[in-house]
């Protein structure tokens, strides 16, 4: 079962990016909030460059067109880990 099958279970309305499948790592709730889909912030950065872009301009491109993009309610989150 793909991940968008997963999800497609969980709740049918999630929005998702389209060819970051692999940078999903969980759904994010809030009390009173739509549930969203999480993406984790260095994958899609790592995605980009291996489609051929550079890492200046993946996170330029990044912070433009998808985490600056509001799209709804349901519009997906980048989480950028801590490491302790």
């Amino acid at each position: 079962m793909s991940i968008r099958d997963e999800l497609a279970e969980i709740d049918p309305d999630l929005m998702l990016m389209d060819g970051f499948d692999d940078c999903i790592i969980g759904i994010c709730e809030s009390f009173g909030g739509e549930s969203v889909v999480a993406y984790d912030h260095d994958r899609v950065i790592a995605s980009l460059e291996s489609q051929g872009m550079t890492y200046e301009e993946a996170v330029e491109f990044h912070e433009f067109n998808q985490a600056g993009a509001y799209v709804g309610k349901r519009t997906p989150v980048f989480i950028h880990k801590i490491q302790m």
